[in-house]
């Protein structure tokens, strides 16, 4: 029988905070690197803190500096694009998904310097088309394509990258 990580009979329960504990740990939380409300609120909710006492630890958090949208889209830009090696769709899906507002996505993907984006672009095609193993010419752009699309970069650049490299 298969349990899904919530329903493990196996793993022990989480400990429940108390409304003091909760802003020391969650001040903790976010001092160690940034983090949006939404991962905050998960971090309440899984420790029984729900409603207006969350919304109130949250916005405490909020005015004393330890959590702040823009900032959060900022390292995530810089983290997802330089590391993970990024498209600029993926990334703005991501913070979407993380319910960060236009505003902070529009700030954050100021991060991004274009020249630098052409390079990793250029670089992850070159790296996929060594990878892929087709004779056809045809079937390895169109998986190098797919790939880099699925990486979250747009479409017309990787045309672009695709006809220099090839």
């Amino acid at each position: 029988m298969s349990y899904s990580r919530k329903d493990n009979p196996y793993e022990a329960p989480k400990k429940y905070w108390s409304e003091a504990e909760a802003k020391v740990k969650i001040a903790a939380y976010c001092a160690y690197q940034e983090r949006c409300q939404m991962e905050v609120r998960n971090k309440l909710h899984e420790r029984g803190i729900y409603g207006e006492k969350a919304e109130d630890l949250i916005a405490d958090m909020i005015s004393e500096g330890f959590l702040n949208e823009e900032r959060f889209a900022q390292a995530f830009v810089r983290g997802k694009y330089r590391l993970k090696k990024w498209g600029r769709n993926r990334i703005v899906q991501e913070l979407k998904f993380k319910q960060i507002s236009a505003n902070c996505i529009k700030s954050g993907l100021k991060e991004i310097n274009p020249e630098e984006y052409w390079e990793i672009l250029l670089r992850e095609t070159e790296k996929k088309l060594r990878m892929v193993k087709e004779s056809d010419e045809f079937r390895k752009k169109h998986k190098t394509f797919q790939y880099l699309m699925s990486k979250g970069f747009e479409q017309d650049l990787i045309q672009s990258a695709l006809e220099e490299l090839i």
